[in-house]
């Protein structure tokens, strides 16, 4: 199944600078590990706003939200997910 996901950061303001770096270093290795394993197939920022969109590929959503929650960022981070499927156009 693919997934749309939609992501907001939510880290507080005065998480310090030390601890944000930290948490960016984890995303992107976490990111990279997704990527490889075929599960993220890809990730963009939005313009104006501390948040991405990205397309998971998995078996269901119960893997998507483990996925989901092995991001360092997870505890921060407003989701909304949205299903999607192939449009009979682009077969």
């Amino acid at each position: 199944m693919e997934f749309l996901v939609r992501a907001q950061n939510t880290l507080p303001p005065d998480t310090a600078d030390e601890e944000r770096a930290r948490l960016k270093k984890g995303e992107r290795a976490r990111a990279d590990e997704l990527r490889a394993a075929g599960i993220l197939k890809r990730l963009w920022r939005v313009p104006g706003r501390n948040a991405t969109i990205g397309l998971y590929e998995v078996a269901d959503a119960t893997e998507l939200h483990d996925v989901l929650a092995s991001l360092p960022m997870f505890p921060w981070m407003d989701i909304t997910v949205e299903a999607v499927a192939t449009h009979p156009q682009e077969q």
